[in-house]
């Protein structure tokens, strides 16, 4: 089968992605294996390829965004009819036995397996994600619109909720890319006022377009104090920064899986009860939620596609933020 493959960790401005031909998959018990009809490009691909995560096992094929259709089943993968059409997200499988998976907390399992990590990903014909973490696509979501649902959506949906955002109340985002675009959809059909902090002037209209009541740099005061905010840029300096536009008992939630170093801050900073947190990964929960929600506001995505074989191409546009929306690799 046709896949990206990746060998060895490199800049992405050195295309370390190659077209290859590998075996397909054979799903094990309770795997199913997908036909892949599109793969969402995500920043955490980016990490994979240029080696900012420890990596399990190479050569690795990213993408954790697939929308496919299930054409073989394992032993005891009854859950789903062969021909369903699925989606599969970062979450690939977890133990289901640890204090985490036995107490809603699976997101934070030590033994989960991560689809484009663990497990070989998207970029590909064909995919296997064990048959618990596939989860149904609404028939009104495209397979283009549905790909970046399966982590910029879900993320950035759990990461509105871990920042305690109530409806009506004032919410700020930090970075305006391919989650960002899709929480401030959510944001505004919980009637919440957006206060968006991004550098590009084309990032800034694009979060006007969509609803933000303002849009700046991160260096600028939002014209109000914000009850809570989210930041999406891996940039640590932004932290302390995000912090202070914070009334007092606010709360900054951070969604990145791998960051540069935070600078020191002042204690006044977080004093009043501020609250900082980070986001890791999700739950089916926040999945099956999150889907159906989309569908019924319904959350729409700027999608640019590209050939599975430009996938270099499109992580290179991530990387310098030059897309207004998110990426999705045309697979099938």
């Amino acid at each position: 089968m046709n896949a990206m493959q990746l060998d060895t960790p490199l800049a992405i401005e050195q295309s370390p992605l190659r077209l290859a031909q590998v075996g397909r998959p054979r799903p094990g018990p309770q795997q199913l294996m997908l036909s892949v009809q599109t793969c969402g490009v995500c920043r955490t691909d980016l990490h994979t390829v240029e080696g900012d995560l420890e990596l399990p096992k190479l050569p690795l094929i990213p993408g954790h965004q697939i929308i496919g259709r299930i054409e073989q089943r394992g032993e005891g993968a009854g859950r789903f009819p062969i021909g369903s059409r699925v989606g599969v997200g970062w979450l690939n499988s977890t133990c289901g036995i640890c204090r985490y998976c036995r107490s809603g907390q699976e997101n934070l399992c030590p033994n989960a397996q991560f689809t484009g990590l663990h497990v070989d990903g998207g970029y590909a014909a064909y995919a296997l994600v064990h048959q618990d973490f596939a989860f149904v696509i609404p028939d009104s979501i495209s397979d283009e619109d549905a790909a970046p649902l399966l982590c910029a959506g879900i993320i950035g949906y759990r990461s509105l909720r871990l920042s305690n955002i109530q409806p009506g109340q004032n919410l700020g985002l930090y970075g305006f890319g391919a989650s960002a675009h899709l929480a401030i959809q959510v944001a505004r059909a919980w009637d919440c006022q957006v206060y968006v902090f991004t550098r590009s002037p084309e990032h800034q209209e694009h979060a006007r377009r969509l609803g933000a009541v303002w849009a700046g740099q991160a260096g600028e005061q939002a014209p109000v104090p914000l009850d809570a905010s989210v930041t999406f840029a891996p940039a640590g300096w932004l932290l302390p920064v995000a912090m202070r536009h914070l009334r007092p008992g606010g709360t900054l939630a951070v969604n990145a899986i791998h960051m540069s170093p935070i600078p020191q801050m002042p204690y006044e900073t977080i004093y009043h009860e501020r609250i900082l947190r980070s986001v890791a990964n999700y739950t089916r929960q926040d999945a099956e939620e999150f889907l159906a929600l989309a569908a019924s506001i319904p959350v729409h995505g700027d999608i640019v596609t590209f050939p599975l074989r430009d996938a270099n191409l499109a992580l290179q546009q991530v990387k310098t933020s030059g897309l207004n929306g998110a990426a999705v690799l045309q697979v099938a």
